[in-house]
């Protein structure tokens, strides 16, 4: 019968001050977030819309969880210590600046995207538009990153941030079209039109989000086990099938629904 093989997982390194601000800003938002919530079931109103207290709810916890997620995923990258540490604190203050806008509207009761009606809320509108530019071209530097150096970690961790990578560029791809679509929309005076024109891209968009952090939990958590380095390998496989998969069918979803 044959042996199989487990690798110990080597103990991570303390975290830098760079770091520990990242995950402290990244649980900040997902308090905000929670905060929102709170809000939501006291004040009321609408779910959905382009005004409605979802928003700094859902961009809280999203923003939130996805730097923590990448402040972590990150460190298995292999990349010079200083211009992570420098596009970290980029991102985080991004994410602040996006999630400080949106809520800003929300209080405001006006749309956070798209809203040209006055000159504040257009400079609103492009900041945000702006920040999320910036967040592409960080992110797209973590994944490119990610491909060119095999990741460390312990079995399956490499195959997981890079999938998890790979997948988070069509977040940001399917994000980049919301707002070019809506953008065109709104200059042309169809100002409705661009405020509902996002909706059948919002769940490819949230379902590929965070598989940044999905799969690196299970290639973590899996490493937790007593199980083979084969083993946790083919199971990380797996779930980037099947994270695909939804991934595919969001997608397809969104094409059709376009």
């Amino acid at each position: 019968m044959p042996t199989t093989t487990r690798t110990p997982t080597p103990p991570r390194p303390s975290l830098r001050p760079a770091e520990r601000l990242c995950r402290a800003t990244g649980a900040l938002l997902v308090v905000s977030g929670l905060l929102h919530l709170l809000v939501l079931a006291v004040d009321g109103g609408p779910w959905d819309g382009p005004v409605s207290w979802r928003k700094p709810v859902t961009f809280g916890l999203s923003f939130g969880l996805t730097l923590i997620a990448v402040t972590w995923v990150t460190s298995y990258v292999r990349m010079e210590a200083r211009v992570r540490t420098a596009l970290l604190v980029v991102f985080a203050a991004d994410c602040v600046l996006e999630v400080g806008g949106i809520t800003l509207q929300a209080w405001r009761r006006v749309p956070s995207h798209l809203d040209m009606e006055t000159g504040f809320d257009t400079a609103v509108s492009m900041m945000l538009a702006v920040g999320g530019g910036i967040l592409v071209v960080v992110l797209t530097v973590f994944a490119v990153a990610s491909f060119r150096g095999r990741p460390t970690g312990p079995a399956g961790m490499a195959l997981a941030v890079r999938s998890g990578f790979a997948i988070l560029l069509v977040a940001l791809a399917s994000g980049a079209a919301m707002i070019a679509r809506g953008v065109v929309l709104t200059r042309t005076g169809h100002q409705e039109a661009a405020y509902h024109s996002t909706a059948p891209l919002k769940p490819l968009h949230g379902v590929s989000l965070h598989a940044v952090l999905v799969l690196p939990a299970l290639a973590w958590l899996l490493s937790r086990t007593g199980w083979s380095d084969e083993s946790r390998q083919r199971i990380v496989w797996a779930a980037v099938g099947l994270y695909t998969t939804a991934v595919v069918l969001t997608g397809v979803q969104a094409v059709l629904t376009w």
